[in-house]
Order: structure tokens, then C-alpha cells, then sequence
């Protein structure tokens, strides 16, 4: 199929390839990748691919938008990198809920160094389930992290002992309901464990050894086999409201924070079980203090090398004719 991807604002199409090729390396949950997008004169859209959701693990499709959020934080970054501003409108229609974002690259800016340094990680950015070496991550490091978090309006709280404790509980019962449920293991099941050949979905390199000693990885994408682990640094990054809108912007943070932390040579992987059951999710929100709504639960730390995820083809993602407003 012949790539035709329009001009878009002050983009070429040759920088549109570019950066849409750099919005769908995000990170989705099972590695769906749910997202469209179209191009032309008035900006790039981002819209939600509802053939791509998760009805048992994402009832409310919560994680699609955090998904999707990621992308469009990669669209945002690649965008600033090539040397435009990425004038970003969340929802803009009430009438066409799954037209998530327009971005339109229509001035030149002056680049953030910062910013592009997000940009050049956005290729190094994996998922790394393996286990993590003892190394902790650095203090100032979390802060900078925290930091990332709250320029998108999204906050990563500090946790204290008496919460990880709490948290590691509800991420064992979580887990343990999930395994329970016949429809989910079958969901999961159909996501993991895929070959190469496949486009989407998690393959069987990507899971590799986890850990046998780390209480916090449960969720095994490779063959089973468990390996020595330390104990990572685990943090939450939650939003104040619980709307669409809050949801797309906590995935941007995510994203924020995962680069934040990819450009520092940290690695980073989900524990998703206790935001992915709603009651084990109401009890994670009074566990941080009632004000929270918890969206993300991350593992960080220090890991092997691991392979990388497959992603759709551009076409794949591409309106076309693209049905872009103005």
C-alpha cells in the first residue's frame, strides 16, 4: 500500500511521516495500539481506535485514553523537536467523543533542549518486564520524575512505607481476581505471547525471565521462567478528576515520565492489576489520601536490555481520505 500522508500546518509530508512514525511508538496496554490519526492543512488528528479496546481488562476504555494521551505526548514532543509549535486542543468536538486531539504545527518555535532530548528518547523508550539490578534510583532522579508528572497536570505523590505495604496488597488481590475471571484470561491471552510476524499484541521475546523475588511483577508475558530481582521503585501518577479529559492528560505525563526517565538510562514497566479492577482501584484511591484518582501504577529501575514491541504500519493508522476539520 502507498503511504499518502498530507502536508500538515507548517509540516511536510516527509515531517509528518516522521513524526506521526515517532507518536506510535507510546506504550498501550497489551500493546493494542489504539490509535488513528489524519493529517491535513489545518493540523494533525489524534483519534481513539475503538476496534482496539480491551471490553474485560478496560471496561471504560480509561487505559485506551492514557494510551492514546501517550501518543499524542510523542506527537507534541516530535513536533516541538522539528522546530514548531504544537498548539494542542484536547476533545475539541462534544459531538465526536473519539476525536481526542488536534495539533496544529502552524508556527516556528525555538526548541527546548530539554525537549528534545525527550524527543531523541522516544526510539529508546521499552517496556521492560525483566527483573532489576539492586541499583536505586537516584532521589533527584524521582524528583525530576515527579516534576515531568506535573507539568501535564498529573501528580506522582511520594509513597511511605505504610503505603507501598498497602499498595503491594492490593496488587496481590488484584491479581488474584484477574486470575479468576475466565473472560480476562482469554482477552490476555489473545494480546500475549505473539510472534514476531504480528504488528500488535506483546510477543513471546518482548516478556521475557521476571522476577522471583520481586512480590511486584505477577503478570508473566514470557515462557514462565523467574529469575533473581531486586526490589524496584514503584510510584503511582494519578489526576484530581476522573474525566476523558483528565485521563488523555495523565497518559501524556506517563509519557513524560517514561522518557523523563528513559533519557536518564532508567527502565520502566506497568503493574496494572490494581488500576484495572475497579474496587481494587477505589481502595488504591483512599490508600493515597482520598484526593486521588490513581491512573498508573509504575515499576522503576534498572534492567537488561529487552526486545522491542512491534508496531502497526503507518497506513495502518492513517484516515484516509483524512477527515480533518478546520
Amino acid at each position: 500500500m502507498t503511504l499518502n500522508v498530507a502536508p500538515a500546518g507548517q509540516l511536510s509530508a516527509d515531517q509528518v511521516t516522521s513524526v506521526l512514525r515517532s507518536a506510535t511508538l507510546a506504550p498501550s496496554t497489551h500493546n493494542t495500539q489504539p490509535w488513528l490519526f489524519s493529517s491535513g492543512p489545518a493540523g494533525i488528528e489524534v483519534h481513539a481506535d475503538l476496534d482496539r479496546t480491551l471490553p474485560v481488562a478496560d471496561p471504560d476504555r480509561r487505559e485506551l485514553l492514557l494510551s492514546c494521551g501517550a501518543a499524542l505526548f510523542n506527537l507534541r514532543t516530535a513536533i516541538h523537536a522539528a522546530g514548531f509549535h504544537p498548539a494542542t486542543t484536547l476533545l475539541p468536538r462534544r459531538s465526536d467523543p473519539d476525536l481526542l486531539a488536534v495539533v496544529r504545527p502552524r508556527a516556528a518555535a525555538t526548541v527546548d533542549p530539554r525537549l528534545a532530548a525527550l524527543a531523541k528518547a522516544i526510539p529508546r523508550r521499552h517496556t521492560n518486564r525483566t527483573p532489576f539490578t539492586a541499583k536505586p534510583v537516584p532521589g533527584g532522579t524521582l524528583g525530576a520524575l515527579r516534576h515531568a508528572a506535573e507539568i501535564e497536570h498529573a501528580w506522582m505523590p511520594q509513597l511511605d512505607e505504610g503505603q507501598l505495604a498497602g499498595l503491594k496488597e492490593l496488587v496481590r488481590e488484584s491479581h488474584r481476581i484477574q486470575l479468576n475471571d475466565p473472560a480476562f484470561l482469554a482477552e490476555w491471552q489473545r494480546w500475549t505471547g505473539r510472534g514476531r510476524e504480528n504488528r500488535d499484541g506483546v510477543p513471546f521475546a518482548a516478556g521475557g525471565e521476571t522476577a522471583a523475588d520481586d512480590a511486584w511483577v505477577l503478570r508473566d508475558f514470557g515462557d514462565g521462567t523467574r529469575a533473581p530481582g531486586a526490589t524496584p521503585t514503584v510510584v503511582v501518577i494519578g489526576t484530581f478528576a476522573d474525566e476523558p479529559i483528565d485521563r488523555l492528560r495523565a497518559g501524556q505525563a506517563m509519557q513524560r515520565v517514561l522518557l523523563t526517565a528513559t533519557a536518564d538510562g532508567i527502565d520502566a514497566s506497568f503493574i496494572s492489576q490494581p488500576v484495572e479492577v475497579p474496587a481494587i482501584r477505589a481502595r488504591l484511591r483512599d490508600l493515597l489520601g482520598g484526593g486521588l484518582w490513581p491512573q498508573i501504577v509504575l515499576r522503576l529501575g534498572y534492567g537488561t536490555p529487552v526486545a522491542w514491541t512491534p508496531r502497526r504500519a503507518l497506513e495502518d493508522v492513517l484516515f484516509d481520505p483524512p477527515p480533518l476539520s478546520a
